[in-house]
């Protein structure tokens, strides 16, 4: 853990799931990792369920030492800083695998005690998700994959989509409009080291109108409550309207990640 914590704030992800008491994630998902040893130091350290995961600091010889039993997947979702995933895909595409996703995203980081403009503006007020919302937030992760060009689980596996929507039900916050849940975010880790929020969506026909800016600021003053050191997200390239809304609200940038989906 402590060479983990070595690598924040890129590496938040990795230390939450390799800290979980059980094991497994929420869902129930067994957490699998390895580590790459050097004169009886620990030199690397990497993921390869629930998601495959490689610390930001990996240098090539080391991802070298984990790429055997890397190499074995035959599909997942590949999450990290942007050197180290080039190169491990290199060897998964010698290896056959191919691409669904391929993204780069850029990573944001605001320290709630720099936060500007983030007081929660007036309107809807945030509030932790109930499992009366569940039917809501499984049509709103359903409708997120689908503008993210990515397959909907909903469509060969419903139930167990649904599933996985309910482990994260208690790490969800809403806002309401008008009786309907209108904006979703997750707030996936929430750790004293960082707080990483994933999952953040608008409904379109209410796009425009602020719910986000009031989510966040929401998300924000929770962490800053809880005593977090920061809080975290990534925003994919292109999403210029994201890109103003977090850097209005204080984020900066804290580096680059690139996203693979491969089967």
């Amino acid at each position: 853990m402590e060479y983990v914590r070595g690598g924040l704030p890129e590496d938040l992800l990795l230390l939450d799931l390799l800290g979980l008491p059980a094991g497994r994630d929420p869902s129930g998902a067994m957490v699998r990792g390895m580590g790459a040893w050097q004169a009886g130091r620990l030199v690397g350290v990497a993921l390869s369920h629930p998601t495959v995961l490689l610390d930001s600091r990996m240098a090539p010889e080391v991802l070298e030492a984990l790429c055997g039993p890397l190499e074995t997947l035959q599909g997942g979702l590949l999450k990290s800083a942007e050197g180290p995933v080039a190169m491990l895909w290199d060897r998964l595409a010698a290896c056959g695998r191919r691409l669904t996703l391929d993204r780069m995203e850029t990573g944001l980081l605001l320290r709630p005690g720099e936060s500007k403009g983030t007081s929660s503006p007036p309107g809807p007020t945030l509030r932790a998700a109930r499992r009366e919302d569940l039917d809501a937030l499984v049509g709103i992760a359903r409708a997120s994959l689908r503008e993210e060009g990515r397959p909907d689980p909903g469509d060969f596996d419903p139930r167990g989509f649904r599933r996985w929507v309910d482990s994260r039900l208690s790490r969800a916050r809403i806002l309401d409009v008008d009786g309907e849940v209108a904006w979703a975010g997750y707030a996936d880790v929430r750790r004293r080291e960082g707080w990483l929020i994933q999952g953040v969506y608008t409904r379109p026909p209410l796009r425009g109108r602020g719910l986000a800016r009031a989510g966040m600021a929401g998300l924000v003053a929770e962490a800053r409550a809880a005593g977090a050191d920061h809080v975290q997200l990534t925003v994919v390239d292109g999403n210029d309207a994201a890109h103003r809304l977090y850097r209005g609200l204080g984020f900066e940038p804290y580096g680059r990640v690139r996203t693979l989906v491969f089967a």
